[in-house]
């Protein structure tokens, strides 16, 4: 009996310690773990809030909370902020944090010639100055109503001038959990950060695996070697995972806008009858129901259903094949051949089949071509070879993107670009509504990209986790409040 119970008590005590820590699956692998010198969705996922902080933050319901700054004020012009920092933060490898930080920060990150991606969200900052150790001051060149929104994003989190260089591989941040190690094409470990400035991570340990095929990842959530797989890539086994006791499943929504994107450097792409067409041979709810099982919401240009200006457009590129071969007929494209680049997500490589498809029944021959991550963003984000594509792009309310001139899929509309500055100046709600509503509008009439859905946050997690995200206002698996019950 003794050897019973001490054989117990043993496999009850490794159980309470495997409770400490959690495993994350996710689809993509990050290429970089910098959120400030990437443009891939899974570097945030990995170290947005857990390892990097902003001065502000997304809170669980997208709403703009602080971070480290404690508070603000914004003079009457809209034209300059002032800081108020947390006191006694450190980062990881025991600098302090400081105003310098934050000035070294934001400065790269408006800097047209340095490695952020997202540089044109920061560009209207004029200057950044240390007041005093705990005190910053910024000054705009013009009012950017969003300021506090685009400083929440991953683009501008605070890192230290000594480690700025080294994230890509090796983060120093100055969140809950600091980075242990990355395995390379399996997983990345983080682990609680002991001299953490606010209320610490009750989790002692984050791994984070990468599990890019459908039936491995049912695998893994089946046999439990994950605890939780926030963007589940199997919809058609959701149902299967909710029967069992052991599992809750959390279907929330995201900013994913996921797009036909269209090269317009292409000559036959630049003519809007052309990506009409193309827009009109889509079946959204068809790539929905194959490639989704059914989870996703239509979209008609690239904005958020949930959110309270969206407008929905979709009827004006509803499904209509017959318009579509008269408009490739009066463009002379009959017979047009077009390449589709696509990532690994299953919407992606299942959709793209769908896609396919629908543009060969209006003759538009289609090749696939399957991209690993590192492959897509090379050749399509970066190098912008490619016809056709399909993403998701995840970042909040980022419908600016098409006001940037050498953006991946080479849109160019002054009338755009001038709504889109007004709303970058603009602070009073109402109006800021209308300019989105008139920005959707110009996509949706200049069928910039056939919008497809916005994609669903199909989550995944042992019934026994709490304080996990809903929904993903951002593209984060943010542990800082998840816990075991």
């Amino acid at each position: 009996m003794r050897r019973l119970l001490a054989a117990l008590a043993f496999t009850l005590a490794g159980a309470a310690h495997a409770q400490t820590g959690v495993t994350v699956g996710m689809q993509l692998e990050p290429p970089i773990l910098d959120p400030t010198a990437g443009a891939a969705a899974a570097i945030d996922e990995v170290t947005y809030a857990n390892v990097f902080e902003g001065l502000t933050r997304f809170a669980p319901d997208g709403s703009i909370v602080p971070g480290l700054a404690r508070s603000w004020t914004i003079s009457d012009d809209g034209l300059t902020y002032t800081f108020h920092l947390v006191e006694g933060a450190t980062f990881h490898d025991g600098a302090p944090f400081d105003a310098d930080a934050v000035v070294f920060s934001l400065d790269r990150a408006r800097d047209p010639e340095g490695p952020n991606t997202q540089q044109a969200l920061y560009a209207a900052i004029e200057r950044v100055e240390a007041l005093d150790p705990a005190t910053v001051r910024v000054t705009l060149s013009r009012p950017v109503g969003m300021l506090l929104f685009n400083l929440a994003w991953g683009d501008a989190v605070i890192v230290h001038p000594d480690t700025a260089e080294t994230n890509a591989t090796e983060p120093v941040g100055t969140g809950p959990f600091r980075f242990a190690s990355w395995a390379r094409g399996d997983r990345i470990v983080l682990e609680r950060n002991p001299d953490y400035w606010g209320e610490p991570a009750a989790l002692e340990r984050a791994t984070f695996r990468f599990i890019a095929d459908p039936n491995a990842a049912f695998a893994a959530v089946m046999t439990e070697d994950v605890d939780v797989f926030p963007g589940f890539p199997a919809p058609e086994l959701l149902a299967q995972i909710e029967a069992d006791p052991r599992f809750d499943v959390v279907l929330g929504s995201t900013e994913g806008q996921t797009i036909l994107a269209m090269n317009h450097r292409r000559e036959a792409l630049a003519d809007v009858r052309v990506r009409r067409a193309i827009a009109h041979a889509i079946d959204r709810q068809a790539i929905i129901d194959g490639a989704m099982f059914g989870f996703g919401v239509p979209i008609g240009t690239h904005f958020a259903p949930h959110h309270p200006a969206y407008l929905d457009l979709t009827a004006q590129s509803a499904h209509d094949p017959e318009q579509a071969k008269a408009l490739l007929a009066e463009a002379g494209a009959e017979g047009l051949r077009l390449s589709l680049k696509l990532p690994p997500p299953a919407y992606a490589r299942r959709g793209g089949e769908i896609v396919a498809a629908q543009l060969r029944a209006v003759g538009i021959e289609t090749t696939i071509a399957n991209l690993e991550w590192a492959q897509w963003l090379e050749e399509v984000f970066r190098g912008h070879d490619f016809d056709l594509t399909i993403i998701a792009h995840t970042e909040p309310m980022d419908i600016g993107i098409y006001a940037r001139p050498d953006y991946y899929f080479g849109y160019r509309n002054p009338a755009f670009d001038a709504v889109i500055a007004a709303l970058d100046a603009e602070s009073d709600p109402d109006a800021q509504t209308r300019l989105l509503q008139e920005a959707q509008r110009i996509l949706a009439d200049d069928f910039v990209n056939a919008f497809l859905f916005q994609l669903p946050r199909t989550g995944v997690a042992n019934a026994r986790l709490s304080g996990l995200w809903e929904n993903a206002p951002h593209p984060a698996n943010d542990l800082t409040g998840v816990s075991w019950r």
